[in-house]
């Protein structure tokens, strides 16, 4: 769906990473490995993106003449040695790329990909639907833009892990990062409330969207 709208794969996992960390910045071959895409193709969607004014850039130069005279800078410029170039007489900070949390439709955007987000949600219990009988199912986490949440998952079910494992990877894939989820069954759910368990008193208590409940009712 997001591609139809934004024309591009490559864009839509840009978008994602931007508008899901607002507060991070990222490097060009950073974000070309963490998201398996062409150093090209993110250069040429980095500068559309910013042109368009949601993201913005900035440099930091260093002069390698400032070093010679600091041990401690150099030592400490060699443990970032994944994250700087060098380039003719100056040790050359990356440029890093922020979102631009001042763009006037950078909530309207930032809702769309969190909209898609529960989509890919929605997706995700039709392949456990599969697999197995699935009793609840609790989107929360990343998908809310809760980076604080106990667990992005919650999925009460009697399911062979192998086969888990495999649908969160494809959910992965499609969500460009990791998932923090949490699996019981039906038993241990029920348990876990009888004795007022802390971490899915929190789970339940959080920011939440319920896809499937057959346990709650609510």
């Amino acid at each position: 769906m997001l591609e139809k709208i934004f024309g591009s794969k490559s864009r839509v996992k840009l978008l994602k990473i931007f508008l899901l960390n607002p507060d991070s910045s990222f490097y060009i071959r950073q974000l070309s490995r963490d998201l398996k895409l062409q150093v090209n193709s993110v250069r040429r969607e980095l500068i559309n993106l910013e042109e368009f004014g949601l993201i913005s850039s900035t440099n930091n130069n260093i002069n390698l003449s400032d070093l010679s005279n600091n041990s401690e800078l150099d030592s400490s410029a060699k443990k970032k040695s994944d994250t700087v170039e060098l380039t003719s007489g100056s040790l050359k900070d990356k440029k890093y790329y922020k979102v631009n949390k001042n763009f006037i439709l950078f909530s309207e955007i930032k809702s769309l990909i969190l909209k898609a987000q529960i989509l890919s949600g929605e997706n995700f219990i039709k392949k456990l639907k599969d697999v197995c009988d699935p009793k609840f199912i609790l989107l929360g986490g990343m998908f809310l833009n809760n980076e604080g949440a106990p667990t992005d998952v919650l999925i009460v079910a009697n399911i062979e892990n192998h086969k888990l494992l495999k649908i969160i990877d494809d959910l992965e894939s499609e969500m460009n990062r990791s998932i923090n989820f949490t699996v019981m069954d039906e038993k241990e759910f029920k348990y876990r409330q009888e004795v007022a368990d802390v971490f899915l008193h929190n789970v339940l208590n959080n920011k939440k969207i319920i896809l499937l409940d057959k346990i709650l009712n609510v």
